[in-house]
């Protein structure tokens, strides 16, 4: 994925879950992405952003910080989805990346 913009933080997040049988790469919109139990749960955007699905009290809890927006589709906001564009330093970017990837993991795991 070196060619799609972040595209090596993606591949050092998804290697935290090796362990896990239940997650796997997979596509979101032509993006590569991470699911679990076969439901997408974080995948990059087109301009290299890190796209998550988590619960919708933790969305405002992220936006708050300033560090993550409300995806748009089209007219309709995605309730449970938000971006985090990467930071200036990439360092802090994984790290950010790697908690909400995990926070994610869990919630979409948690819907089966």
């Amino acid at each position: 994925m070196a060619d799609i913009p972040n595209g090596d933080l993606l591949d050092r997040i998804a290697k935290d879950f090796t362990d896990d049988r239940d997650v796997a790469m997979g596509t979101m919109f032509g993006s590569p992405g991470l699911r679990v139990g076969g439901k997408i749960f974080a995948f990059l955007g087109h301009r290299g952003e890190l796209i998550v699905k988590v619960p919708g009290d933790r969305v405002g809890e992220l936006i708050a910080t300033g560090r993550a927006e409300q995806v748009v589709m089209g007219n309709r906001t995605m309730r449970e989805w938000i971006e985090l564009p990467a930071l200036g330093d990439r360092t802090a970017t994984l790290a950010l990346w790697r908690d909400v990837a995990r926070e994610a993991h869990q919630y979409v795991g948690s819907l089966r």
